[in-house]
């Protein structure tokens, strides 16, 4: 379907009096390089140093589960041309409660218009009629994050939406060495192959289990680990074993879009995590010290990664230790969504 066909989106949201403004439904994936644009466009306005490539965008959405793209996801125009675009799933999180997530991304050149809030009114709206054709569990949320835009905190805050976590983009403006981190006795890193794959998937899932925002996967969450673009260099993954046990693991990768936008030689020490029966043994610094060699010897000169900053691990502490400084700071709201 060409974008000039496709339909507007229908909402009893009040759209501010912007000459040519419409809210049309998803057009499909001819839409993907623009929304991508607008989302960059969004993040880059807030100081936040991260893109996501094309590719792993569009791998991205061709993966998405409870979200009906044809209803759940609407596209912000202005005379045809793409402003923003917003998006709507749900998650049963672990605690029993169903999460509503409502996602707005907004061009910077048209905030502070009243687009926002027309957008978070619509999406709102659309996730009440999802809710209305599921079975109940639980209590019902509305949920979405800020990347560091303050009128988005003001907005979200008028709107009845309260703080429920936080979490910091942390940079270490070097790649040298990590100190007293040598790898635990009876423990040694791999070179990935491709059978080992699940049984690498099922340790990311175990060590995750009921942290704050997690889901239980499904198969299309394994094809997404299979086929996500930043993810296919796994010479840069450091996976610790134990016998044919996975002990724990970090998958690392370069942003080489990223790095070419903002000039930089960053290296993403991602995906940190260690199994309980391994844990406290100094695994996920020996980890980290791994990664950051192995970016090193890529040409790069600083790493990054995200931390969740009350998880329950200690995680926060451990970056520190070893050097990485918050660089950016996104906050998740949660507004109870309405009975009935």
């Amino acid at each position: 379907m060409a974008v000039e066909s496709a339909p507007d989106f229908k909402t009893s949201a009040t759209l501010p009096s912007i000459t040519g403004l419409r809210f049309r439904h998803f057009a499909g994936p001819v839409d993907y390089a623009a929304m991508n644009d607008t989302a960059n466009a969004a993040r880059e306005a807030n100081d936040v140093h991260f893109i996501t490539p094309l590719e792993g965008f569009a791998n991205f959405y061709e993966h998405l589960e409870h979200c009906d793209k044809a209803r759940d996801l609407f596209i912000v125009e202005v005379d045809g041309s793409m402003i923003g675009y917003g998006r709507t799933w749900w998650f049963d999180a672990p605690e029993g409660n169903r999460v509503h997530e409502v996602i707005c991304f907004l061009h910077p050149d048209w905030r502070r218009r009243g687009v926002g809030r027309a957008m978070l009114d619509a999406l709102e709206e659309r996730a009440m009629a999802a809710a209305a054709e599921q079975p109940p569990a639980g209590v019902a949320f509305f949920q979405t994050d800020t990347l560091g835009d303050p009128g988005a905190d003001l907005l979200l805050e008028q709107t009845g939406y309260v703080p429920v976590r936080h979490h910091y983009v942390m940079v270490r403006p070097d790649l040298d060495p990590v100190p007293d981190a040598p790898m635990p006795a009876g423990l040694e890193i791999r070179q990935v192959r491709d059978e080992q794959l699940r049984p690498i998937f099922d340790a990311e899932v175990e060590a995750s289990r009921g942290l704050w925002g997690w889901r239980e996967p499904t198969e299309n969450d394994f094809q997404l680990f299979l086929t996500e673009p930043l993810g296919s260099d796994r010479t840069l993954w450091r996976i610790a074993w134990d016998g044919d046990e996975v002990a724990g693991q970090i998958r690392a990768y370069i942003n080489n879009d990223e790095n070419e936008r903002f000039g930089l030689k960053r290296g993403w020490v991602e995906n940190i995590l260690v199994r309980e029966p391994w844990r406290r043994r100094g695994l996920a610094r020996a980890l980290i010290d791994s990664s950051i060699a192995g970016l090193r010897e890529r040409g790069m000169t600083e790493g990054a990664l995200g931390v969740d900053v009350d998880n329950p691990s200690g995680a926060l502490r451990l970056y520190e230790s070893v050097g990485f400084k918050v660089d950016s700071h996104e906050i998740a709201y949660r507004k109870p969504m309405p009975a009935g």
